[in-house]
């Protein structure tokens, strides 16, 4: 046997879902209608010989209202998924602008590297080259003689 305080609590047993207490309230408030929900789209042929034309006009203006409603909480909701994106996707964006900035400045210290060890190659080349033709001269002045 549950005790009242105890059935109060778990009146609303879906606390974890993400949905604010006025969304809660407003999905609550599809439950409690006091209308019969129909399978159909309201066309069925009984309710017309049930109801008389100002009731049915009653009827389709409260089925409109409600139809409304849960449209407008389905693009809420979808607006509200798509701003997540949208903040998801910009901080992504940022994460990857400074990878990429970190990657060109990578790419221009080895590029000025590059050119210091080519500059460094050629220089001791032409050193190198010198010294081939100043051996190549002593050993043909040593040759002579």
């Amino acid at each position: 046997m549950f005790l009242a305080e105890e059935a109060v609590q778990f009146q609303f047993p879906v606390h974890q879902t993400g949905f604010t207490p006025e969304e809660l309230q407003e999905l609550l408030s599809f439950f409690e209608s006091e209308e019969p929900v129909s399978s159909n789209s309201g066309s069925e042929g009984s309710s017309r010989a049930v109801y008389s034309p100002d009731e049915r006009k009653q009827r389709r203006k409260i089925s409109n209202r409600e139809s409304a409603r849960r449209s407008r909480w389905r693009k809420k909701r979808h607006l509200e998924n798509l701003t997540v994106q949208v903040n998801r996707l910009n901080i992504e964006k940022r994460r990857l602008k400074n990878r990429l900035s970190l990657v060109i400045n990578q790419c221009h210290v080895a590029w000025l590297e590059n050119e210091r060890l080519r500059s460094e190659s050629d220089a001791l080349w032409a050193k190198l080259l010198d010294l081939y033709w100043i051996s190549a001269t002593m050993h043909a002045m040593q040759s002579r003689q």
